[in-house]
């Protein structure tokens, strides 16, 4: 081999040196630009996964809010029916009570009559154990007669049909007499009692 030969040897091996330094470089620049463009896609895709799981998070809050909000209702709307069950069925009776209310009045007027020693109406031993009977089953039922004559004129109980001038200091702002008495059936008043006040 001349020195011509190894000349054109070591120059095509620089320019084969050279070319291979090149290609390198370029695969490390492709190489490196194709990280960066990987990076930026993963930090995308965190982000967007981020936001996403957000998102999440907020939409789960606001159906848990909602799913604590109607079991606090509903157990609202529980208890409200119970009471109004157990409201109804203290007071089933009262309509029917109401309607026999009358016959307690006369019964009332009847014994009035009878205790009055100017008369001689009496009350004879059969109606007297009927009227203990009737006053038998109101207590069993809770049903309870208002008392007012001589008492404090209370409007939470009583209505005045009427006011008289009082017959002493004592009686003023007191029921004189009761013109129709009130009840009170477990703890709820159904019916007034019917009264004069003085004044």
């Amino acid at each position: 081999m001349g020195k011509d030969e190894k000349k054109d040897t070591l120059e095509k091996d620089d320019v084969l040196d050279e070319k291979t330094t090149e290609t390198q470089e370029t695969k490390e620049t492709e190489s490196t630009e194709k990280e960066k463009v990987e990076s930026k896609e993963t930090s995308n895709d965190n982000l967007a996964s981020t936001s996403e799981f957000e998102k999440m998070k907020q939409d789960y809050a606001i159906l848990k809010d909602k799913h604590i909000r109607l079991l606090a209702e509903f157990d609202n709307f529980r208890k409200r029916t119970n009471r109004e069950k157990l409201e109804l069925t203290k007071t089933a009776a009262k309509e029917t009570l109401t309607d026999l209310l009358p016959v307690l009045d006369d019964f009332d007027r009847a014994k009035k009559v009878h205790d009055d020693d100017a008369t001689d109406e009496f009350f004879t031993e059969g109606v007297q154990l009927v009227y203990q009977k009737i006053l038998t089953f109101m207590n069993k039922i809770n049903l309870e007669a208002i008392e007012s004559t001589g008492q404090d004129f209370d409007v939470e109980t009583m209505e005045a049909i009427t006011e008289i001038p009082a017959p002493n200091d004592e009686m003023k702002g007191k029921v004189i007499d009761t013109v129709e008495r009130g009840y009170i059936l477990k703890d709820k008043i159904i019916r007034y009692a019917k009264v004069v006040v003085g004044k």
